[in-house]
């Protein structure tokens, strides 16, 4: 009798054969998650051998719904059973007539007031194109700002846009990224000189910069590393460009259809941008692309931006059921709450792991930054911040470096060191063994964190396991001379300036490269040797997850906004057990070390544009 496991096994096995052997060097998911979907159901699919996956890549953000939801397929199966044409360049059809009017219904009050719509190339990175175009035929200026860290798609026009540019002729601006802060300061300060530098930039006569055709911007980066823009931030970007007529571009092709908690991601800082890049969820699985803007900005020429698919019958029908599931069932609003459960989770495990350097995001768009952390070091306290982004405290002092700074003791036992809080001083007593740590900051509300002015205190004392009032224990191997630059930033941190776990032993500061990585803005190195490990953990667990960030070490989570309660706490323990083992194996470890090769720069992963 054969053997049914064996024979799928071996179908499945052929097929991934011959795509290796018959698809270019250039594909990138098929690399990393080696399976063949035969069937697909909500956020479960099923592989040619039989196994079972939660998917948490959704389309690379796509499945609003996820697979072969309900409403999506009656909407495909009407217009198929009703003989309408599924191909109609962009003459008016009822179906498009219909897609439009949910379209605009969704869209924020301000904006759909006076929009257009532009049917596109059924890609994001042809809206992006597109979006361009109209600007600049709008203005009649060709520069354009856009952001480090930015991923806006793989066609010419939308990669100059992004961060990964080679041949450069758009400005780039500072991001706020308060894990890795450009300015090395962190939180409401350095997204404050992020929009400083914005405004420097833009008025100074020579700056090299003439007024630009756009400015461009994700309200949460995505392939970058789920890196939400904070509120103030971006209302300032807002102001700045509306006071210089500048049209203000915001790419919602992933962040878009309730992914972050709101509609739209712009909604969570009350930013109505001129201009709207949409493409993903809106197709309701299939392929749609359109950008939407305002009235005024209308000024091209028939036939300046067109494309043979941008009447996509089928994905229009698709998208007006998924617009009006998400806003009639309030998934938006829900993604919102159940985010912020499986946030507050990750945060509560990161607080025993070391090498999750970071955890943040938005409603169900939820990224892990990985790092390379040596075993036995204590891992990092962390608190959630307002804007969604979490608050690494590990002795650092985020804020306006306002307070005063001790000098770093010898490594002797009672050596201290400290450094400028949010709202307060932060200082950390380091002994060589069984030293306690007294973190005081102005951290978020969570209980035990007061805002205005409060303390937050917590005991480090190393020896034994971690335990749950704030004590964390571990090998007490701290020791090393070292020195302070203005405020204490934790293990790794080369603003911090402190010698961690005698990795670096005698005299000097911290260098994140004494360790081999390859990290920015401050911080443990970027691991993405580990980051790949507990992708394909996650995967030999059942968990389709997929990795983004400046070194491809972030672990990010898109499930479709029908994730059920039960659904969430599987995908969290998946994964929980998947870095627990990854880090068991010694995938941090690989990462710390220069003598490991590291892997070749990944392409961007979000190809589906």
């Amino acid at each position: 009798m054969p053997d049914r496991a064996g024979t799928a096994d071996a179908a499945q096995e052929g097929i991934l054969r011959r795509q290796s052997l018959r698809e270019s060097a250039a594909r990138t998911y098929a690399r990393a998650l080696p399976i063949v979907p035969v069937r697909a159901r909500g956020m479960t699919i099923e592989g040619a051998d039989g196994r079972r996956y939660l998917d948490c890549l959704s389309g690379a953000g796509s499945l609003a719904l996820g697979h072969n939801h309900p409403v999506v397929l009656e909407a495909i199966r009407s217009v198929l059973d009703s003989g309408a044409p599924l191909h109609a360049l962009d003459l008016a059809t009822p179906v498009k007539d219909a897609f439009t009017t949910e379209l605009f219904r969704t869209l924020p009050g301000d904006l759909a007031d006076r929009a257009r719509v532009q049917f596109c190339g059924p890609a994001g990175s042809d809206a992006v194109e597109a979006a361009i175009k109209l600007v600049r035929t709008a203005t009649g200026r060709s520069g354009l700002l856009a952001f480090s860290g930015a991923y806006h798609g793989m066609t010419a026009g939308a990669l100059e846009a992004s961060g990964g540019a080679q041949d450069v002729r758009v400005a780039r601006l500072p991001y706020p990224y308060d894990y890795r802060c450009p300015f090395g300061v962190g939180g409401a300060r350095g997204a404050e000189l992020s929009a400083r530098w914005t405004e420097q930039l833009l008025d100074d006569p020579k700056s090299g910069v003439p007024l630009p055709a756009a400015m461009l911007v994700e309200p949460v980066q995505g392939e970058g590393g789920v890196i939400p823009a904070p509120g103030p931030w971006l209302r300032r970007m807002r102001e700045l460009t509306a006071a210089r007529g500048i049209p203000l571009i915001a790419d919602e092709v992933q962040t878009g259809v309730g992914r972050t908690g709101a509609f739209w991601a712009v909604e969570h800082s009350g930013v109505v941008p001129d201009v709207m890049v949409l493409s993903k969820a809106i197709g309701g699985s299939l392929p749609l692309a359109v950008v939407v803007y305002r009235d005024g900005l209308d000024l091209w020429q028939p036939g300046a931006h067109a494309g043979t698919f941008r009447g996509n019958q089928l994905a229009m029908a698709a998208g007006a059921a998924t617009l009006a599931y998400v806003r009639e069932n309030g998934l938006a609003e829900r993604a919102a709450v159940l985010g912020g459960r499986m946030l507050e989770r990750l945060r509560r495990f990161a607080a025993e792991q070391p090498c999750v350097g970071d955890v943040r995001g938005r409603g169900l768009m939820i990224g892990l930054e990985l790092v390379a952390a040596e075993a036995g070091e204590a891992p990092f306290s962390r608190a959630a911040g307002p804007d969604g982004n979490s608050r690494a405290r590990d002795g650092r002092g985020r804020g306006d470096r306002s307070g005063s700074t001790d000098p770093l003791g010898s490594g002797e036992p009672g050596g201290t060191s400290g450094g400028s809080g949010a709202g307060g001083t932060v200082h950390a007593s380091r002994n060589g063994t069984g030293g306690e740590c007294d973190h005081r900051g102005n951290g978020p509300a969570d209980g035990r964190r007061h805002n205005n002015g409060g303390q937050e205190q917590q005991s480090c004392r190393k020896a034994g396991s971690p335990g749950r009032d704030g004590t964390h224990r571990g090998n007490g191997r701290n020791r090393g001379h070292g020195s302070t630059d203005a405020y204490l930033d934790g293990p790794g941190h080369s603003g911090g300036a402190v010698a961690e776990s005698g990795a670096v032993p005698g005299p000097g500061v911290f260098d994140v490269r004494a360790a081999g990585g390859t990290s920015f803005g401050g911080g443990p190195p970027a691991a993405p040797l580990l980051a790949a490990e507990v992708q394909q953990e996650c995967l030999r667990r059942g968990l389709i997850v997929e990795l983004g960030g400046r070194y491809s070490s972030v672990v990010r989570l898109l499930p479709p906004l029908t994730i059920t309660d039960e659904q969430a706490e599987a995908v969290l323990d998946r994964l929980t057990d998947a870095i627990s083992s990854a880090v068991r194996n010694g995938g941090g470890v690989r990462d710390a070390y220069p003598s490991v090769p590291r892997p070749p720069r990944l392409a961007p992963p979000g190809t589906s544009r």
